[in-house]
């Protein structure tokens, strides 16, 4: 599996152009402030739609959360764009012996306070028209490697243009409260009713 490396002239350079892409390319970016740990780290959950969505939850932790970023990707991904690994991600091969190894190194990065693990549960890209938030099983192995000491973070990414040339990004946080044994199937129920829900406000937004 392909991990992340430390580098701090990389890492400092795509910081600054992440956060100046999005300023240029996007209206507006905005988010709501959600309570959280920094004594936990943090399993962040969202939605998968646009080439943007890691750079996005980059951009959100750099300016909010603070915690070191880690993100899961696809290994063709990762080997595609070098510079990623240099950011926090970390390659995962499906259908691969390397790949239950993947996911049991997300699960031990949720066991230290300072970081912060994207996941993307649909596993791929879907239309964010979608109604609701598919889940791949490999979320409950990354769980079930870990102490479960962390917290859960929902996020739900919208976009709206309204009466503007370029696109508002609008991120739905919710910080949802785990119970010691949680499946799956809960996991996935609790993520879809924050999306719908995001999504009926996002609806109801007045210009």
């Amino acid at each position: 599996m392909i991990k992340p490396k430390s580098n701090k002239i990389i890492f400092s350079f795509f910081s600054w152009y992440i956060s100046k892409i999005i300023r240029k390319d996007f209206h507006s970016f905005k988010f709501n402030e959600e309570p959280f740990s920094d004594d936990k780290a943090i399993l962040l959950l969202a939605n998968h739609f646009s080439w943007w969505d890691g750079f996005l939850i980059f951009h959100l932790n750099k300016i909010y959360f603070k915690k070191k970023f880690h993100v899961m990707v696809l290994e063709e991904t990762a080997q595609k764009v070098k510079f990623l690994k240099y950011l926090g991600a970390f390659g995962i091969q499906r259908n691969a012996k390397s790949l239950i190894q993947s996911l049991e190194y997300a699960g031990e990065l949720l066991d230290d306070p300072k970081n912060l693990v994207l996941i993307f549960p649909q596993g791929e890209l879907h239309s964010s028209h979608v109604s609701a938030v598919n889940f791949e099983k490999g979320l409950s192995k990354i769980v079930a490697a870990s102490k479960k000491q962390f917290q859960y973070i929902f996020a739900a990414m919208v976009t709206d243009y309204f009466d503007h040339r370029k696109p508002s990004i609008t991120i739905y946080l919710e910080n949802w409260e785990a119970q010691e044994y949680t499946s799956l199937q809960v996991i996935k129920s609790a993520y879809n009713k924050h999306y719908e829900g995001s999504l009926k406000q996002q609806t109801d937004t007045k210009v």
